[in-house]
């Protein structure tokens, strides 16, 4: 057992309050909105034009993807004229979450005026924003880099108003060095649940709605109702892992459709959150769980997620609900009290099982990746349940886990 203390534990509690919070929609698209609502608040009046300046995996995660309460439109403008129009930017991530009709007027109006200039900013950064609006002779511009929230610059009239120092920025990548699969699992086993129980109520509640959302209407390619029509009509099996599946999948249909409910991110992505809490939900939930267990399980997937993608930034050409996968399989074993060494080879054999899964941008296929992973974190807790792990060099896999 790691010996734990209470500053450890108060970092744990931080990082878990940092790295799961709520979003309406692509965290991507927001993340835009609330740059170009800041710049609009800084100007003080309407823009009359606008340019952005966006990395590469911000533009691959914008350009497909429905913006929420915009009446089905796409993109980076949509999400950029959005902001500036109908957004309020004290509500971060929630910006634009109470958009009115008469704002949305104004959305399209700007938009067909095509005064949106759109460029990569080619600085190598995988999370960039830059959003600068004009009205007349003025102008303000506001920076975001790192994360979807982390304001570094805000300029008016070429003046800097606020700046911060980027050599000393902590990444959340860096914030989540003090973890290791064995800190999480011990943890997750010994924690006072009552430090843990209010966030994951809110991840319990936000994202199981938007699920129930994607299984009753029509959002993108309806993967969850569609997996679940086929456990109705008996073409699959009705178990728990198709359950999981189902329910996951909806939650990312819902949000990728342009649903306007929120959804509890964890390391930046909604996709990623869902994945990391659903699966895990449900399986609590099929086998008679208590809520206490739910919570250290839930613990368990979403901590080990973010330890999972910390190796791999915010933003990458790897598909993040893939890192969340092995979080599932390990907190599976963690309901089932299976041992670590177990825990452990079901987070190598669920990676080792999605090793290049691509992120080809926020879409509607999103939903098929998740069911996938949901399958491989299911299949990975089986196969080291009945004792079998995918051995040191073969693929990606090195010798345990944290390597």
């Amino acid at each position: 057992m790691i010996e734990t203390n209470d500053k450890l534990i108060k970092q744990v509690i931080q990082l878990l309050n940092d790295e799961i919070i709520p979003a309406e929609g692509c965290t991507e698209p927001i993340a835009i909105a609330y740059a170009a609502a800041k710049a609009t608040e800084v100007l003080g009046k309407k823009p009359e034009k606008m340019n952005i300046y966006i990395s590469g995996n911000i533009i691959k995660n914008v350009k497909s993807v429905v913006v929420p309460n915009s009446g089905g439109m796409v993109g980076i403008a949509v999400s950029a004229a959005m902001g500036a129009f109908a957004g309020d930017a004290s509500k971060e991530l929630m910006v634009i979450s109470a958009v009115k009709p008469e704002q949305l007027s104004e959305v399209k109006a700007f938009l067909d005026k095509q005064v949106i200039h759109i460029q990569n900013s080619k600085n190598n950064m995988k999370l960039y924003i830059k959003v600068k609006v004009f009205a007349g002779s003025e102008s303000a511009s506001v920076e975001m880099k790192h994360s979807h929230t982390n304001i570094t610059e805000i300029v008016k009239n070429d003046e800097v108003i606020h700046k911060l120092d980027d050599s000393n920025h902590v990444s959340p990548e860096d914030a989540a060095a003090i973890l290791s699969i064995k800190l999480i699992y011990d943890l997750a086993k010994t924690i006072d649940t009552s430090l843990i129980k209010d966030i994951f109520d809110k991840v319990i509640d936000c994202n199981l709605a938007i699920a129930n959302e994607g299984l009753n209407n029509d959002y993108g390619v309806n993967i969850g109702r569609n997996i679940k029509k086929s456990m109705d009509s008996g073409f699959y099996g009705s178990d728990v892992r198709n359950k999981a599946a189902s329910l996951a999948a909806a939650g990312s249909d819902a949000r990728m459709g342009g649903s306007a409910m929120p959804v509890m991110t964890t390391a930046g992505s909604g996709n990623v959150g869902l994945t990391a809490s659903l699966p895990v939900v449900t399986y609590a939930r099929e086998r008679g769980k208590t809520q206490e267990e739910l919570y250290r399980a839930l613990f368990f997937s979403h901590l080990a997620t973010v330890h999972i993608k910390a190796s791999i930034g915010r933003l990458s050409a790897y598909c993040g609900p893939m890192c969340a996968a092995g979080g599932v399989a390990g907190a599976i074993g963690l309901l089932n009290e299976f041992d670590y060494d177990t825990v452990a080879k079901s987070i190598i054999n669920t990676l080792a099982g999605v090793s290049g899964v691509l992120c080809d941008g926020a879409n509607s296929s999103c939903a098929v990746k998740i069911a996938n992973g949901t399958y491989a974190a299911y299949d990975g807790i089986a196969m080291a349940a009945n004792g079998k792990v995918v051995a040191n060099g073969e693929g990606i896999v090195a010798g345990d886990v944290e390597q």
